[in-house]
């Protein structure tokens, strides 16, 4: 059983991963920056300092600037993606695919996601690459995790502090509400 449980997450692992890759492809293509956010990214960086205890996504989010969006949407076409707007949600999902389950979500730098959010996306600026992938800095992710603050948010988060990630200096650079929602990650079990 831990044979199959095993090939398993390493196809999907090997499937996200593949992914990512055409993305990098078609945005390199075309020389557009972003950068890797959300559940991939917490991933990434949890899997560096202690392999085998990130929590694996399904889909990939990344932050680009809305300006390149037409650009963007060109360039996929060529890798099999192609660009979509549903639901207020801009993503590229698999050409060959009917649904967007394992689709790419796209937010913008500077804007907010939600009008509801505290913060917005942050800037592209620096980032760095792990296993290949060009990440938002940890304490960009930290803050838009705490910002959107769903439930695999708060997973995220807690598996980054696990991790021993949220290291005093991200959490000086955290606002007070932003800094009470990791208090809050930290009191649960």
């Amino acid at each position: 059983m831990a044979a199959f449980v095993n090939t398993f997450f390493e196809k999907r692992v090997n499937q996200l991963f593949d992914l990512a890759r055409r993305v990098d492809a078609a945005f390199s293509a075309v020389g557009v920056e972003y950068r890797v956010v959300g559940g991939l990214a917490a991933y990434l960086y949890v899997e560096e300092v202690s392999p085998d205890a990130g929590r694996l996504t399904k889909d990939i989010d990344i932050v680009v600037r809305r300006e390149d969006l037409p650009r963007i949407a060109d360039a996929v076409k060529k890798f099999g993606l192609e660009h979509r707007h549903a639901a207020g949600v801009d993503m590229l999902v698999q050409s060959n695919q009917p649904s967007a389950r394992r689709a790419v979500h796209m937010v913008f730098a500077g804007e907010k996601v939600r009008e509801e959010y505290v913060e917005p996306v942050p800037q592209l600026g620096s980032g760095r690459e792990i296993q290949q992938v060009p990440v938002i800095p940890l304490s960009d992710l930290v803050r838009m995790k705490l910002t959107s603050f769903r439930l695999k948010d708060q997973m995220h988060l807690k598996d980054l502090d696990q991790a021993g990630l949220v290291n005093p200096a991200i959490e000086e650079s955290l606002s007070p509400s932003l800094r009470e929602r990791l208090a809050r990650v930290r009191e649960q079990e």
